[in-house]
């Protein structure tokens, strides 16, 4: 009898025990699946030895889900799996300040932020307590077009209009945040002087639409796809920035530059006079030389799938890659592009 029952009982301990197996391997990947500040690009092509990177993961930290920051990163993700057959992916968050952080304490491995933010981190002001040096820049990326809207009823058609008035400066701390104190200040406006709500793109479109507030800063490429969205429910005027004194706050700012947004982008029949800023794509410091190499080539070497994720990647280029960089050049940025003019 002992013989009848012994097979059985074996067979059904080896099942148990694969079943532990299988669910153990499907565990991460419901995880990674479940988390919604992440957006994983990880594929299973495999890389050949010379394009592997020394390092596993590549994270990027982006900005709001609907910006152009999370729609250029998560395609330098997939750019990056593909080519290094690396786990990449990118990260959600309140854009610039937040990235800068993320990335000194070491959170990130890569990602993009503002000029002016960069600046701050560097010199150590404004956000940031005390100089930050464990940061370098891979390339100088698009402008960043401070477009500020208003609803046309409103009646506000220029920054001096914007005292007294209700307004979103965006997420707290973001660099949109950090682009419209900066300009108000520059035209004598503080944040006493006006109504301050922290919203970012998306909230900031549904409050103006549902008549909350009178007027909003968006600090992206373009064309914004909030703005976008939100001209198609609401009358929208394009604030214009007087570039004589737009000229005189980039003697002291000098990451500011004159700008345009063109004729037709949100309806305007007009290009509308403004600023934009540089968007800066920068590293953690001790990534290798070899890694930051590969990075910086595939970059380059990729930016056709860029331009097809956003058309603000269009403004990227190899030979404006390394004009007005405000943190220290990676050694492996440096030696692609001494590489590129060598040839």
């Amino acid at each position: 009898m002992k013989s009848i029952y012994k097979m059985p009982l074996l067979a059904a301990m080896i099942a148990a025990s694969m079943t532990l197996v299988a669910c153990s391997d499907k565990a991460p990947a419901d995880n990674a699946a479940n988390d919604s500040a992440t957006t994983d690009t990880s594929t299973d092509t495999a890389a050949t030895a010379g394009d592997k990177l020394e390092t596993k993961f590549v994270t990027i930290a982006t900005g709001g889900a609907s910006g152009p920051y999370n729609i250029i990163g998560t395609s330098l993700a997939e750019i990056y799996a593909k080519t290094f057959g690396v786990n990449a992916k990118t990260q959600t968050t309140g854009a610039s300040v937040e990235n800068v952080n993320l990335l000194t304490q070491g959170k990130v491995d890569m990602v993009l932020a503002l000029s002016d933010v960069v600046t701050d981190a560097v010199e150590g002001k404004n956000d940031f307590k005390a100089p930050i040096a464990n940061i370098q820049q891979i390339a100088v990326l698009y402008p960043n077009v401070i477009q500020v809207v208003a609803s046309e009823k409103s009646g506000i058609k220029n920054i001096e209009d914007l005292k007294g008035k209700r307004i979103a400066v965006g997420d707290q701390g973001s660099g949109t945040e950090v682009n419209a104190r900066t300009l108000l200040e520059g035209f004598g406006i503080t944040y006493d002087d006006v109504k301050v709500d922290y919203l970012g793109f998306a909230d900031a479109a549904d409050a103006m639409k549902a008549g909350k507030i009178e007027a909003a800063f968006f600090s992206s490429g373009l064309p914004n796809s909030s703005l976008l969205e939100l001209e198609q429910g609401i009358k929208l005027q394009l604030v214009t920035i007087n570039q004589d004194k737009l000229k005189k706050i980039i003697e002291t700012k000098p990451y500011f530059k004159t700008f345009e947004i063109p004729a037709g982008t949100y309806g305007n029949d007009v290009a509308i006079p403004t600023t934009a800023v540089m968007n800066a794509l920068l590293v953690r410091s001790d990534i290798s030389e070899e890694d930051g190499y590969k990075l910086t080539k595939a970059l380059f070497e990729n930016l056709d799938g860029l331009k097809n994720a956003h058309q603000a990647a269009n403004d990227i280029s190899l030979e404006t890659a390394q004009v007005g960089m405000v943190a220290p050049i990676h050694p492996g940025a440096k030696k692609y592009y001494d590489e590129k003019a060598a040839k």
